[in-house]
C-alpha cells in the first residue's frame, strides 16, 4: 500500500516512514505542512494518506483540512487532541475510509499497521477515547448520557472501528452474546436503528457522532 505522511515533526515523521517501511507499506512521501500534504496526494496518487490535525502554515487545523480536500484518497488522522469539531468535521466528509486515532494512546505497531491497512481498504478507525468524549458530550446535549454504562462505551468504541462481536467478545474477555446485548442497549439508548449487518451498524455509530 502506497502511503503518503504529513507530520510536522521531524522525529516523529521519520519514525513513522521507517516503521510503515518495514511492515510492507511503501512510503512515497513524507511531509511537513499541509500544503505540502495536498501536493503529494495529488502527485503520488497513494492509497491511504497518514496526517497530523496542527500543522504549519497556519499551526491550527491545516491538516484537517487538507484532509478535508482529500476526497477520493482513505484518511487516518494521527492528533495528540481530541476536538467534537475536528471529529465531527471528519465523519460528516466521509462515512468510510476514515480514522481518528490519538498518539499517546498508539502503542502497538502492529496494531497501528493493521488500522492504517483497514482505512485503506475503506474501513472505519475510531479510537475509543474519541468516540467516548463523541458520544458523552452529543449525548448529554439530549439527557442520554446516562444510559450508557462504560462498559457499553468500551463496545461501542469497537462497533465504530468495524469489529465484529466475536472480535469484540475477544478483546474485552466477554461472551459473544453480552456483546451482541450490550449492543442492542446501545442502539435503544441512542435511538438507532436496529441491524443485523456490521457495515451498515458502523455507518449507523458514525452518522450518530457526525450529527
Amino acid at each position: 500500500m502506497r502511503v503518503v505522511i504529513g507530520e510536522d515533526e521531524p522525529l516523529l515523521r521519520e519514525g513513522l516512514a521507517l516503521v510503515l517501511s518495514r511492515n510492507g507499506f511503501e512510503v512515497v512521501a513524507a511531509v511537513g505542512d499541509a500544503d505540502a500534504v495536498r501536493a503529494a496526494v495529488a502527485v503520488e496518487q497513494p492509497d491511504v494518506v497518514v496526517t497530523d490535525i496542527r500543522m504549519p502554515p497556519g499551526n491550527t487545523d491545516d491538516g484537517l483540512r487538507a484532509a478535508l480536500g482529500i476526497r477520493s484518497t482513505p484518511v487516518l488522522v494521527l492528533s495528540q487532541h481530541v476536538s467534537r469539531r475536528y471529529v465531527t468535521a471528519l465523519l460528516s466528509d466521509r462515512s468510510a475510509g476514515v480514522g481518528y486515532l490519538l498518539k499517546h494512546r498508539v502503542t502497538e505497531v502492529a496494531g497501528f499497521c493493521d488500522d492504517l491497512a483497514r482505512v485503506a481498504r475503506g474501513g472505519v478507525v475510531l479510537d475509543p477515547e474519541v468516540v467516548s468524549v463523541m458520544v458523552g458530550r452529543s449525548a448529554r446535549e439530549d439527557g442520554r448520557v446516562d444510559r450508557l454504562t462504560p462498559r457499553q462505551l468500551q463496545v461501542l468504541g469497537l462497533i465504530a472501528e468495524g469489529r465484529s462481536n466475536l472480535a469484540i467478545a475477544q478483546r474485552l474477555g466477554i461472551t459473544e452474546k453480552a456483546v451482541a446485548r450490550h449492543a442492542a442497549q446501545i442502539y435503544d439508548a441512542l435511538d438507532l436503528p436496529p441491524s443485523l449487518d456490521d457495515h451498515r451498524r458502523v455507518l449507523a455509530v458514525v452518522r450518530f457522532l457526525g450529527r
